[in-house]
């Protein structure tokens, strides 16, 4: 019943700058923190930034002072603005869904939107 859909990636070159965006519906009572994450093939999928639901925000130091993640929790909605882009940036990026729950949190994924950064 939940659905998490990224939009917003797509071709640029080093140096270029995009925004991400997250949307998250369905039936959703509480989260916890919404987040992005970068797959590459043969890779396993790694903490890109993420936002708690009371602002706290974490980011992989590869990205740190190019990358900013902001949104709406009570929205369900996050974005993610990419700046200074990369070509080790380039992957598939895949938003995150965490809700609260018992015992613990339970996370609900996007599809992911293909980021490419060209040299």
């Amino acid at each position: 019943q939940v659905q998490v859909l990224e939009s917003g990636g797509g071709l640029v070159q080093a140096g270029g700058s995009l925004r991400l965006s997250c949307a998250a519906s369905g039936s959703i009572f509480s989260i916890n923190a919404m987040g992005w994450y970068r797959q590459v093939p043969g890779n396993q999928r790694e903490l890109v930034a993420a936002i708690s639901s009371v602002g706290s925000t974490n980011y992989a130091d590869s990205v740190k002072g190019r990358f900013t993640i902001s949104g709406d929790i009570a929205k369900n909605t996050v974005y993610l603005q990419m700046a200074n882009l990369k070509p080790e940036d380039t992957g598939v990026y895949y938003c995150k869904l965490a809700v609260n729950g018992l015992p613990s949190t339970y996370d609900y994924w996007g599809r992911g939107t293909r980021v490419t950064v060209s040299s």
